[in-house]
């Protein structure tokens, strides 16, 4: 079954070309939008993955994320936009981690927010990714049609 995605990526031509995501992002009305949790760099037993690694956290996190829009019915390709916090005070820490979620979406470059955090909720974590989605579903499918009545 292909789905098309619900969301539209806009890009300015007013503002800079550096940023590596688009400035907005649209969905139309009708269409589920999808909250997700931060996704953390969480193995499938609780606990923290690549301690003291930004890009390693980040990338589990991004496979953390791609599993709960899966769950959620939905595909990196309806993400509609992601805050990306990593704790740290160094900007390379939030370039490391930036790099990984960058490269995850490609050419799905979602408007995003990174930033520097003093501290993160797990035990040694320096990564966690939120992001919304929208999808269209598809209608249920009609039943047989009743006959009219004599």
């Amino acid at each position: 079954m292909t789905r098309t995605s619900a969301v539209s990526l806009i890009r300015s031509r007013s503002l800079s070309g550096i940023a590596e995501y688009a400035y907005a992002a649209t969905a139309p009305a009708g269409s589920r939008l999808i909250f997700l949790a931060g996704a953390c760099p969480l193995d499938e037993h609780g606990g923290t993955v690549a301690v003291e690694d930004y890009a390693g956290q980040a990338a589990q996190a991004v496979a953390n994320l791609r599993t709960a829009l899966a769950d959620a019915g939905a595909s990196v390709q309806d993400v509609i936009s992601t805050r990306v916090l990593v704790a740290s005070a160094r900007q390379e820490d939030l370039v490391a981690a930036w790099q990984v979620v960058r490269d995850f979406f490609g050419d799905h470059d979602v408007p995003s927010t990174l930033m520097g955090v003093t501290v993160l909720g797990y035990a040694d974590q320096l990564v966690e990714i939120e992001a919304v989605a929208a999808v269209l579903d598809e209608p249920e499918p009609e039943g047989p049609a009743c006959p009219p009545s004599a």
